[in-house]
């Protein structure tokens, strides 16, 4: 069992609306060993879509927009004059950002994020790979994984060496390394609930819809996994070290099988 508990030393001046918590500690025991993160220290791997955000690109899916919505005579624009802000966002969690994704992505039966998967903290293992030529394609293969121990991770971070840049990067077009579905195979059954990758898929871009790393990770259809995600296009910095973290995973209240999602990952340091 996994416990967590929040030490909160703060200084608070109090307003009509507003109180500061300062230097949040979240204190954990893994295998009987203590560990703490500082709250305030963390890494968000996400990417954003629309003005001024990273936007990437993938499935030739097309660029999210985001316009002021009109109402009869009404702009939600202050610039166009109206008196507030008021816009209407057009997008596919699949190919604007990073997103997160449940089992509903593969199944007929409607599933979404929102109702499998639980938005809080996990203890995650950050690990990096490099992609193998095959046949002119870029594969991750299960080599990459071997000796890999779970402990008492919920949540396994890939960053893949390759290529070097991946934020607001376009993937269209261009068969970005992706996993062998033994791979997924393996960390499902070694335990992992949670995986996030810096690529826009564990499958191959054109596979003619098998999404067979995909179906691995999820045991569909013989033994469905309801409570595992996969979460993909986020960018992991290249200065952090492989190893355990706290992973903060929050994803939009939307009813779909992805979700524009904000993994934020806390170093877990010996107490």
């Amino acid at each position: 069992m996994i416990w967590y508990a929040i030490d909160r030393t703060c200084m608070r001046q109090i307003t009509q609306n507003l109180n500061y918590l300062c230097n949040m500690q979240l204190r954990c025991s893994i295998d009987g060993h203590s560990f703490e993160a500082n709250l305030n220290n963390g890494t968000d791997l996400s990417q954003g879509f629309g003005p001024g955000g990273d936007n990437p690109a993938a499935f030739h899916i097309d660029t999210a927009r985001i316009e002021p919505i009109r109402v009869g005579e009404f702009v939600g624009s202050v610039a166009a004059g109206s008196g507030a802000n008021c816009e209407v966002i057009t997008f596919c969690a699949h190919g604007n950002g990073t997103h997160t994704e449940c089992l509903g992505h593969i199944t007929a039966e409607r599933y979404s994020v929102n109702r499998l998967i639980r938005a809080g903290f996990y203890v995650a293992k950050l690990i990096t790979v490099m992609p193998e030529e095959r046949d002119g394609e870029k594969i991750i293969g299960m080599n990459q994984f071997t000796g890999l121990d779970r402990g008492t991770a919920d949540a396994i971070i890939v960053r893949t060496a390759w290529p070097k840049e991946k934020r607001g990067v376009s993937w269209s077009g261009e068969n970005p390394p992706y996993f062998e579905p033994e791979v997924l195979t393996l960390l499902a059954d070694l335990g992992f609930t949670h995986f996030l990758t810096d690529l826009p898929s564990v499958d191959r871009e054109e596979d003619g819809g098998a999404l067979a790393a995909h179906h691995c990770w999820w045991k569909v259809p013989q033994s469905p996994r309801m409570n595992a995600s996969i979460t993909e296009l986020i960018v992991v910095p290249d200065e952090l070290p492989d190893g355990l973290y706290a992973l903060s995973l929050q994803f939009a209240s939307i009813e779909s099988d992805a979700a524009p999602s904000r993994p934020v990952i806390y170093p877990l340091i010996p107490a």
